[in-house]
C-alpha cells in the first residue's frame, strides 16, 4: 500500500451519507446532493435528516443507524453542537472519513479546540480520517463527486483536466479553481483542508503525488503545522515528477496572524517554510496568476534539465522585454551560433538575428521564412524552450499559413518547450493549446512559466546529495553553556574555534595570549551572559602583558556592573584572527521542521541586508556549499575585486557538522550562534571566533 491510500476512501468514495442533508439546493446541506446529481455521481447518496422521508429525490433516513450500508464517507453538516455526535455515530457505523463542513471549533476560541479535539479522539478510536472542520470539502470533476457546498458550481463545471489543488482555504481553494476554469485550464480536483485537525494538507499533497489522473499540484497554504507528512508528500511528489507549485502566504506578521485566525493553522517561520519549499523543488508562486500560469504549462510534462530560451519575434521592443525578464529570472538566452545569424540575415538584411531573433514584419508577407527562421533556430541554436511573440499577428488573416509553418517546425523538433506570446479570441486559444502550444498573451508571463520549468527539471534531475558527516553523541549540558564549554562541545563535532584559552586568573591570561601571540580578544565568561558585546565584554586588538592584565579587571568590573548576579568562571582569551572573511552560522530549532541551520555573511549583510540561507538539518558538505554559493553576497568569498578566495570547502565542512551536531542533540537544543566565524584564505581553514549554545530548561 502506499503511503497516502489511506485518504482514498474519504477523497475517492463510492458510497456518501450526508448529515444535514436539505431538500432545498442551495443550502450547505442541499448543495453537495444537488451537484451529485446533476452530474450523475456513479455511487450511492444517502440523505440523513430525522425530519424528512425524501430530500431531493432520494429516500432520507433518520439516523445513521438506519443506513442500510456503511458509507465510505460522510458529509456532516449539522450544528456545531450536534457535531460530536454524529461522530461517534460514524464511527460506530464503521465508517472510514468524514467531511466536516460544520464550523466553531478551534478557528473562534480554546473551548472550541477542545470539543475539536475530542471529535479527533474519537475518529481515530474507530480508524476514521476526518477532512475539517470548518472546511469546504473535495471536489473531484472526473468522478462526479461533489462533497462541497462551493457555490462556484453555479457559473459552470470544471473544465477537465490533470492539476489538482490542495488549500488550507475552502473559499480560496475554490476562488483558484474558478480562476482556471474561466481560463479554459484543467484543475478538476480539488481538497480543502480548513483547521486540519487531522488530514493535513501535506497528506492531500501526497494524495494527489500518488493519484495517476494527475500531473501538477497547485497548493496554497497558511501555516504548516506538521512536516513529516509535508515532506515524505514533497518526496513522493519529486520522486513522480509532479511539479508542485504552492501560494504560500503570511510572509508578514500581520499576514501570519490573519492566517492563524482563519484555519486555527500554525503559521511558522517563512523563511523556513521558503527552505524546504526549496529543497524539494517546490515554486513559490507570488500569486494566483503566476500560479496557474506556471502550473497550466507544466502539464505539458517537458521540464528541461539545463533550461535556455530562444525567441522568435515580430517586434524588437517585445524582445527586449523578453530578455530583460530572462535575466532577472536567470534564464539563460545564449546568442544564435554566428553562422546560423548570417543565414537569417542573408534572407532578410534587415532582421536581428542573435537571440531574440527578430523576424520582423517580413515573416508576414513571406510566410515561408517562418519556417526557416523558426528552423534554425531550433535546429541550430538548440534551445531548450521555444517562445514566439506573434501579438496581434495571430488574429490576422495571414495567421493560419504562419501557424502551418510554425506547427511543422514543431512536429520535426519534438522534446521542447514550446510556447507563443499571443493575443487572440478564447476559442483560437484553445485551438493552440490542443495543438500542442502553450499560450499566454503577455511574454512576461510566458518566461517566467518557461523558467519554472527549468527549475523543475533541474530538481527533478537533482543527484542525491551526499550524507551528512558523523559525530559523536551529542550530551547536552543542564543548563546553557558558557562560551568556552560551549566551544568544547562543538570541537568534539569536528568544528574548529580560534586557539583560546579560559583563564581563571590575570596572571593565567597573560601566559595565554603570550603562547598565541599578540593581539588577542579578550572575553568575559560566562553562562549568564550570552551577548557580551552589549555590557562592553569583549575587548579587541589586546597587545601585550599590561593590556592584557588592564583587560582582565575591566571585563570582570564591567560583567559585575552589568550582571550583578552572574556566575563569572574568568576570562576567554583567544589568538584575534586576521585576514579572513567575517560569516554567521547558526541553527534555529524550528516548532514544525526541527533544527534549522543558517548561513550568512557577517555585519551589515545579515543584520541589515537579511543575506541569509536556511536548510533542514542535517546535510552534507555538497548541500552546504550550495547554501554557501547561493548568498548575494557569494562574491566575496569567491574572490571578487581581486580579494583572496576564501576557504569555502572549509566553511562547508564547518556547516554540514553544525548541522549533524543539531541533529544529534535532540530536542533541548534551541539554538546555536557561531558569530562571527573566519572563512580564511583558500587552503587555511575556517574558525568559530564566539559560540553560543541555549538548551532549553534555563541558564
Amino acid at each position: 500500500m502506499s503511503n497516502f491510500a489511506g485518504l482514498t476512501p474519504l477523497l475517492a468514495p463510492k458510497t456518501i451519507a450526508v448529515l444535514g442533508a436539505s431538500s432545498d439546493p442551495t443550502r450547505i446541506g442541499g448543495r453537495p446532493i444537488a451537484y451529485m446529481l446533476a452530474q450523475k455521481f456513479p455511487g450511492t447518496l444517502y440523505p440523513v435528516n430525522p425530519n424528512r422521508a425524501e430530500v431531493q429525490g432520494l429516500k432520507a433516513y433518520p439516523t445513521v443507524a438506519d443506513l442500510p450500508e456503511t458509507p465510505d464517507v460522510a458529509i456532516v453538516a449539522v450544528p456545531s453542537e450536534l457535531a460530536p455526535q454524529a461522530i461517534a455515530d460514524l464511527g460506530a457505523k464503521g465508517c472510514k472519513g468524514v467531511i466536516m463542513f460544520t464550523a466553531g471549533f478551534a478557528e473562534v476560541d480554546d473551548a472550541g479546540a477542545a470539543v475539536q479535539a475530542g471529535m479527533v479522539e474519537t475518529a481515530r478510536r474507530h480508524g476514521m480520517r476526518l477532512l475539517g472542520p470548518n472546511c469546504l470539502g473535495v471536489f473531484d470533476a472526473g468522478r462526479s463527486y461533489y462533497a462541497t457546498f462551493s457555490s462556484s458550481f453555479d457559473s459552470g463545471w470544471p473544465v477537465p483536466g490533470r492539476i489538482g489543488i490542495a488549500s488550507q482555504s475552502g473559499a480560496y481553494g475554490t476562488h483558484l479553481y474558478t480562476l482556471a476554469r474561466n481560463r479554459h485550464i484543467g484543475a478538476s480536483l480539488c481538497v480543502m483542508t480548513g483547521n486540519e485537525a487531522d488530514v493535513t494538507v501535506g497528506e492531500c499533497i501526497g494524495w494527489l503525488a500518488e493519484n495517476p489522473e494527475v500531473d501538477v499540484i497547485a497548493v496554497y497554504a497558511e501555516g504548516i503545522r506538521e512536516s513529516k507528512t509535508l515532506i515524505a508528500a514533497l518526496q513522493a511528489a519529486r520522486a513522480a515528477r509532479k511539479p508542485v507549485v504552492m501560494q504560500k502566504v503570511g510572509r508578514s506578521e500581520l499576514g501570519g496572524k490573519a492566517a492563524k485566525s482563519h484555519t486555527a493553522s500554525i503559521a511558522g517561520d517563512d523563511a523556513v517554510t521558503e527552505a524546504v519549499m526549496k529543497e524539494f523543488g517546490v515554486y513559490r508562486a507570488r500569486n494566483s496568476e503566476e500560479m496557474l500560469d506556471i502550473a497550466h504549462t507544466a502539464t505539458r510534462r517537458i521540464y528541461p534539465v539545463s533550461n535556455t530560451l530562444g525567441v522568435i519575434t515580430v517586434s524588437g521592443g517585445a524582445g527586449v522585454l523578453i530578455s530583460d525578464v530572462a535575466d532577472s529570472l536567470g534564464l539563460p538566452m545564449p546568442e544564435m551560433p554566428q553562422a546560423a545569424q548570417d543565414k537569417l540575415r542573408a534572407l532578410v538584411p534587415f532582421c536581428g538575428p542573435r537571440n531574440p531573433v527578430d523576424a520582423t514584419a517580413q515573416v508576414s508577407n513571406n510566410v515561408e521564412l517562418v519556417k526557416t527562421f523558426m528552423d534554425t533556430m531550433v535546429v541550430e541554436g538548440r534551445y531548450a524552450s521555444v517562445l514566439g511573440f506573434f501579438s496581434m499577428t495571430a488574429s490576422s488573416r495571414r495567421w493560419p499559413k504562419i501557424k502551418e509553418q510554425l506547427d511543422r517546425t514543431k512536429a520535426e523538433n519534438p522534446g521542447r518547450l514550446y510556447a507563443l506570446s499571443v493575443i487572440v479570441p478564447p476559442e483560437r486559444r484553445d485551438e493552440l493549446e490542443a495543438d500542442g502550444w502553450v499560450v499566454h498573451e503577455d511574454p512576461t508571463r510566458a518566461v517566467t512559466a518557461i523558467e519554472a520549468m527549468g527549475r523543475f527539471g533541474a530538481a527533478f534531475a537533482a543527484p542525491k546529495p551526499a550524507s551528512a558527516p558523523s559525530v559523536p553523541p551529542v550530551v547536552l549540558p543542564h543548563a546553557t553553556p558558557s562560551e568556552a564549554e560551549a566551544k568544547r562541545l562543538l570541537a568534539a563535532a569536528g568544528i574548529a574555534s580560534a586557539p583560546e584559552a579560559a583563564c581563571a586568573t590575570a596572571d593565567e591570561a597573560v601566559a595565554a595570549a603570550e603562547r598565541f601571540g599578540y593581539p588577542v580578544v579578550m572575553k568575559i565568561l560566562s553562562p549568564d551572559i550570552l551577548h557580551k558585546s552589549e555590557i562592553g565584554g569583549v575587548l579587541l586588538d589586546v597587545a601585550g602583558a599590561p593590556a592584557v592584565l588592564s583587560g582582565f579587571t575591566t571585563l570582570l568590573d564591567r560583567a559585575r556592573a552589568a550582571a550583578p548576579n552572574a556566575r563569572i568562571e574568568g576570562v576567554l582569551v583567544a589568538k584575534q584572527l586576521k585576514g579572513g572573511v567575517e560569516c554567521i552560522l547558526g541553527i534555529h530549532r524550528d516548532p514544525v521542521f526541527g533544527p534549522m541551520a543558517m548561513f550568512g555573511l557577517g555585519g551589515i549583510f545579515v543584520e541589515v541586508l537579511k543575506d541569509v540561507v536556511f536548510r533542514r538539518c542535517p546535510f552534507g558538505p555538497d548541500v552546504a556549499e550550495t547554501m554557501i554559493r547561493s548568498i548575494k553576497g557569494a562574491p566575496l568569498l569567491e574572490g571578487a575585486r581581486g580579494r583572496p578566495k576564501a576557504d569555502i570547502k572549509a566553511l562547508a565542512e564547518m556547516l554540514s557538522r553544525l548541522s549533524a551536531f543539531a541533529a544529534a542533540a535532540g530536542d533541548r537544543l534551541q539554538s546555536v550562534d557561531l558569530n562571527p566565524v573566519f572563512a580564511m584564505p583558500e587552503g587555511q581553514g575556517a574558525f568559530a571566533v564566539d559560540a553560543v549554545i541555549e538548551v532549553a530548561g534555563g541558564h
